[in-house]
């Protein structure tokens, strides 16, 4: 089994960041919700209109790593993903309030959430498994959880699984009953109200 480096975001950290250690943990906006959700598509657009940056997990992962989330998942498995994601996160409370995009499972994880909240939030865009199949379109491939016959049961026994996981969000948006952009104004709304990204 091979070894995955660590330090995933490091690259994120900024100069100042020994200093930070020391204070209070930072005001980040987590996004969860399944594969399809969104997360990535409204977070970099909330992040935008927040000011702040947008920080997509796997994606630091797969840049840290030099590997694929479809590769790791496949050499080493799922638990050294979450190993992965665990230290991203760890990582996360010594550098400036940021909007995350964790992946679909990171919410599951054991201890994870409470690593960034209090006084982080988490805010949960709802989707079906009927809609999240159709925006992903052929991406759904490069889901190493949804590969198989039927990717949309897959999604369906996710849903089920992480219910109670997404429900302990701070806020729920439904993201197919209105437009992105209002998704955006709604999302921008429940931050400002949540001091993220102030102090």
């Amino acid at each position: 089994m091979r070894s995955v480096p660590t330090g995933v975001i490091s690259r994120l950290m900024t100069p100042d960041v020994t200093e930070r250690r020391a204070e209070a943990r930072p005001t980040h906006l987590l996004l969860v919700g399944l594969p399809g959700a969104g997360k990535s598509t409204l977070g970099t657009l909330l992040a935008r209109a927040l000011g702040l940056s947008f920080v997509d997990l796997d994606t630091e992962i797969e840049r840290a790593s030099g590997r694929s989330v479809v590769d790791i998942f496949a050499r080493d498995g799922e638990h050294a993903f979450r190993r992965l994601e665990r230290e991203a996160t760890e990582q996360l409370r010594f550098v400036e309030p940021r909007v995350v995009a964790p992946g679909g499972g990171w919410i599951t994880q054991p201890g994870v959430v409470a690593l960034l909240r209090p006084p982080s939030r988490v805010l949960y865009l709802h989707v079906s498994p009927v809609t999240a199949l159709a925006r992903m379109g052929n991406e759904v491939e490069a889901r190493p959880l949804l590969a198989g016959e039927d990717p949309l049961a897959a999604l369906a026994a996710l849903e089920r699984e992480r219910a109670g996981a997404y429900n302990t969000a701070d806020a729920v948006l439904d993201t197919e009953a209105v437009v992105l952009q209002e998704l955006v104004s709604q999302a921008a709304a429940l931050a400002s109200s949540w001091g993220v990204g102030i102090g």
